[in-house]
């Protein structure tokens, strides 16, 4: 294990590392509470331990009422050295020990018109002896309706908008950019939804503005997205609405393993299978060569709402 206070080379100003531990834990106690207060059914609290060093805390719940699937992870993993994989785009963390920790979750509900949304907050730092320590902040969020709607997809890139706008004003049209061009099926020449924001690698500011940049985003969540859950989550839905929301869940299933990097870094890692899969949905429908009836509600999504748009 590091040390939990590690000279922060940008600024003079210590890295707290339990601090931010102490504030994923939080945030993941706070999210589940307001999901659970608004789904009525309790979530599982599954505690795991990782061989390699770390572990962390899985919540669940599946077959609520409001959520099909969710699942909000807490993870603080650790190694000697990382795999040859994590380290290809950065040859000077090569050999280094590690620490990765932060919260992620999706959730998946039942109603075809309550958007799937992703959310993820995470800390990274490499060390080696006689060097100094090589850390960074990532994160972001994303919204995925199967049916569109402009009102919810305006809100979503607002509270994105105001959880960075503190930190300057250059901050979110770079990050929703970073989400629009991450979060794309290129064998499929689509967004997986409508976007949000996404970021990486953020370490070339202090780690007190970086961490607090974090910190807003993830505290901005529950504002994002429970107002879209409850304007639509009574809206009345059949086999037609239910059937294509599962063929769009393919979509998600095949971003998620082919191209996301933290579900690729955490198979190639030896994280915990369990945890990392957990934003699978538990039902999904592939179909051959589909496509949506002119001038149907299905055709909308992909030419209102799948498609490069600044929201805000």
């Amino acid at each position: 294990m590091v040390n939990t206070r590690i000279a922060d080379r940008s600024s003079k100003v210590d890295m707290d590392i339990e601090g931010v531990k102490a504030y994923f834990t939080g945030l993941q106690a706070r999210i589940v509470d307001a999901l659970a207060a608004l789904d009525g059914q309790a979530w599982l609290a599954d505690s795991w331990q990782r061989a390699e060093g770390g572990g962390g805390v899985s919540r669940l719940v599946e077959n609520g009422k409001v959520f099909e699937r969710g699942g909000v992870n807490f993870s603080h993993v650790k190694g000697a050295k990382l795999p040859p994989s994590a380290s290809a785009h950065r040859p000077e963390l090569a050999g280094r020990a590690w620490e990765a920790m932060g919260v992620s979750l999706v959730l998946h509900p039942h109603n075809p018109y309550v958007p799937t949304v992703h959310m993820n907050v995470r800390f990274f730092v490499a060390t080696q002896p006689g060097s100094e320590p090589v850390w960074w902040f990532g994160g972001g969020m994303d919204l995925t309706p199967y049916y569109g709607a402009e009102e919810d997809a305006v809100h979503f890139h607002r509270t994105c908008q105001a959880a960075l706008a503190p930190f300057g004003a250059q901050y979110h049209p770079k990050f929703k950019q970073w989400c629009d061009e991450y979060f794309f099926l290129k064998h499929r020449n689509e967004p997986r939804g409508v976007g949000g924001i996404f970021f990486d690698d953020l370490s070339d500011i202090s780690f007190v503005h970086a961490f607090g940049l974090t910190q807003s985003v993830g505290d901005h969540f529950l504002t994002a997205y429970l107002p879209i859950v409850e304007r639509r989550v009574g809206m009345p839905y059949g086999e037609r609405e239910r059937d294509f929301q599962l063929y769009r869940r393919g979509r998600y299933v095949e971003f998620n393993l082919v191209f996301d990097r933290g579900t690729l870094f955490g198979l190639q890692s030896g994280g915990r299978t369990e945890s990392i899969l957990m934003s699978m949905p538990p039902e999904v429908r592939w179909r051959y060569d589909w496509h949506p009836e002119s001038g149907s509600p299905e055709e909308a999504l992909y030419r209102k709402f799948l498609i490069a748009k600044d929201w805000v």
